[in-house]
């Protein structure tokens, strides 16, 4: 085959796998099932009518799929909605795409990507840390910290940029100065407002975000428990800060163990709720204790860094920040934490906007999220 002849190939399974991807209820497994149907390549399936290989696919992804003559069409438009929205797609064996990730059984065929990844320098590590939503009073602060220091040791962070702890790890590697990356249970244009305030920090600092859904996938309660396989998967070692009983942190505890990757948790006092879930890792054995950034930087073979304070300048100016984030910051007042229902009847406008705004103040430093989604001012 020439060089032409096979750069031709690789382009129609890319395009025959884009276009199979995006109908929904086709995973990994369907892929496996059309592969070994067409003889082991997808990209036969690409403008060959649908009827005539849809009957290894599951009742329900038939039932999508009807009337649909060949799935060029789907790939042309996610192709054209990635152009729009200013989304990347890496394949197995780009760059881009994590090599560790790639290796695992249900892996996704191509990921959806903003920011430029790639392998960094010769032995960069990855840890994930992951937790709670909404953990103990005063816990974002210490995991906001401890992903920090793990960071300067020259980890790369990896979380899901959901509020609470993982958003909380996201700024920390961001406090350090240090790329981070987030895998979040939607498309990439359809990020919620916190996680498109974040975005351009996270860009700035080389980091990335990362999908497996195709453009225009909202998030939904059967996305985040799925996305967090790639959160394990993209790492060499995962960190359970916090989680209680029902955290959905536990769905990351158990992919990690699917995939082979060591699982590491923070304990916490036998009568936190709170911590209840990490607590169960290490009861049950499915975990090792870690107590200590340091400990941490070993997991993921890394000399601990010195203790340090956040770099000078972290808080930002308050009048480099949007109007939306000065008016929140306005309503707030030091040592009083205010409900976010509350800031929003006193603000006005779109539960949107103050999320952005609230978002934006975090990562200046100016202010820090509590339980229950209550906010108090940092002066």
């Amino acid at each position: 085959m020439t060089k032409a002849a096979f750069s031709v190939s690789v382009e129609l399974e890319r395009l025959a796998a884009l276009g199979l991807w995006t109908v929904p209820g086709v995973g990994p497994e369907a892929l496996k099932a059309l592969r070994a149907c067409a003889g082991g390549a997808l990209a036969p399936l690409l403008a060959a009518p649908v009827a005539d290989y849809a009957q290894v696919l599951p009742a329900a992804v038939r039932a999508r799929m009807q009337g649909l003559e060949t799935v060029e069409p789907l790939a042309e438009l996610a192709l054209r909605r990635c152009a729009k929205a200013g989304i990347q797609i890496a394949w197995p064996g780009d760059a881009a795409y994590p090599a560790e990730l790639a290796q695992c059984p249900d892996a996704p065929p191509l990921l959806f990507h903003f920011g430029t990844p790639g392998p960094g320098e010769p032995g960069r590590r990855r840890l994930a840390m992951v937790g709670s939503r909404h953990p103990d009073a005063g816990f974002l602060l210490r995991a906001r910290a401890f992903a920090r220091e793990v960071a300067q040791a020259g980890a790369l962070i990896v979380s899901g940029a959901a509020d609470g702890v993982d958003r909380a790890c996201h700024f920390g590697a961001l406090d350090a100065r240090q790329e981070t990356w987030a895998f979040v249970g939607s498309a990439l244009d359809e990020l919620d407002s916190a996680q498109a305030k974040m975005l351009p920090a996270v860009l700035a600092a080389g980091g990335a975000y990362f999908s497996e859904l195709p453009p225009g996938v909202r998030a939904s309660k059967e996305s985040f428990p799925r996305r967090n396989r790639l959160i394990s998967g993209a790492a060499h070692a995962v960190l359970v800060l916090r989680a209680g009983a029902r955290s959905g942190a536990l769905y990351t505890a158990a992919a990690a163990l699917r995939q082979g990757r060591p699982l590491y948790a923070l304990p916490g006092d036998a009568d936190n709720e709170a911590a209840a879930g990490c607590n169960a890792l290490l009861a049950q054995g499915a975990a090792r204790a870690c107590t200590s950034s340091q400990a941490a930087c070993r997991a993921v073979g890394l000399r601990p860094a010195e203790r340090s304070a956040p770099p000078p300048g972290l808080r930002v100016a308050l009048e480099a920040l949007s109007g939306d984030a000065r008016a929140a910051h306005a309503h707030l007042v030091a040592g009083e934490p205010r409900d976010f229902e509350a800031l929003l009847s006193e603000i006005g406008g779109s539960s949107g906007t103050l999320t952005g705004a609230l978002c934006e103040l975090e990562l200046a430093g100016r202010v820090v999220q509590l339980p229950g989604k209550r906010y108090e001012r940092v002066d």
